[in-house]
């Protein structure tokens, strides 16, 4: 007997088995509307201030405080003057600097971290759980604390504002993450895989290059994506170990300076702001099947 549906005005919906048994779902309209309606909310709450910075950086300066939901009195002066040097600001310096700190970060972690997460994730150790769960300890470390012992170090081998009194902190704290990330993903890795390339020939090194390091390529390309995040916004330490020198952009944009004393430039503000955050947002966008596969491979056992 051929299958078949009907509707009807009620929200039922019915279909006829093989067995010529009519079995009736009812559509839950209003929790449907609901859940819709939360997602909106929920997108409304993360969108709305980024497109509030951007409306407020094409606006002119004396028109900082206008309620206007959408760009009035346009103009591009806000981005000129937040590259401008003449008011002592470095921003075009400090986005180069977040650029090198970043990406030397993420390479440094994620070389560090992939050993790491290997070796607690294929060898068998006494303790080793231990030691996992002493990484994810050190990453609930509160950075305020160690402000102060690390600028006396740093100043004490004469390292304030250098890269590496940056660099290294950074690279501390992402590790925690770079190690749990690729852990777990390394955890439900097939191994056989591994023991199939040595069987062939492979030594340990060339089976761990051309077999572990391709399967693991989704987990690694999200954790260099979620390091490099969590370097670009790294602000506490970068304020009290950094200078003018190579002071990242985050720092650089809290001390912007206005055309007057005591003047807190929110449009130039805001405009660095849209130029420091649209190239994350794009890079996510772009790369968000990636991400998500790198998040959920290691969480499904086959």
């Amino acid at each position: 007997m051929a299958i078949t549906s009907r509707s009807t005005a009620t929200g039922r919906s019915g279909k006829v088995t093989a067995s010529g048994v009519e079995v009736v779902q009812r559509r839950n309209v209003p929790g449907a509307v609901l859940t819709y309606a939360g997602v909106v909310l929920i997108c409304l709450w993360g969108l709305l201030p980024f497109y509030w910075m951007i409306v407020t950086s094409f606006r002119d300066v004396g028109f900082t405080f206008d309620t206007t939901p959408w760009p009035t009195h346009v103009t591009w002066e806000n981005y000129s003057t937040a590259f401008s040097t003449a008011r002592g600001n470095h921003f075009g310096r400090a986005l180069l600097n977040s650029v090198v700190i970043g990406v030397i970060t993420t390479v440094v972690g994620l070389i560090v971290g992939v050993f790491t997460a290997y070796a607690l994730a294929r060898l068998e150790f006494r303790g080793k759980f231990y030691v996992l769960g002493l990484i994810l300890g050190a990453s609930m470390f509160p950075g305020v604390a160690l402000v102060t012992p690390l600028f006396q170090l740093f100043t004490n081998i004469g390292w304030i504002n250098t890269y590496q009194a940056l660099i290294i902190p950074d690279i501390s704290f992402i590790l925690p993450l770079t190690v749990y990330t690729l852990t777990a993903f390394f955890t439900e890795m097939p191994w056989e895989l591994e023991e199939s390339a040595r069987m062939d020939g492979c030594t340990p090194g060339q089976a761990f290059r051309k077999v572990i390091l391709p399967l693991a390529a989704p987990g690694i390309f999200t954790t260099a994506i979620l390091a490099f995040t969590a370097a670009w916004n790294e602000f506490l330490l970068a304020s009290q170990l950094g200078g003018d020198k190579v002071q990242p952009v985050t720092v650089a944009i809290a001390s912007f300076a206005g055309a007057q004393p005591h003047q807190e430039p929110y449009t130039a503000v805001m405009a660095a702001g849209t130029i420091v955050t649209v190239p994350l947002i794009i890079m996510v966008l772009v790369f968000q099947r990636r991400i998500v596969s790198g998040l959920t491979a290691g969480g499904v056992k086959s």
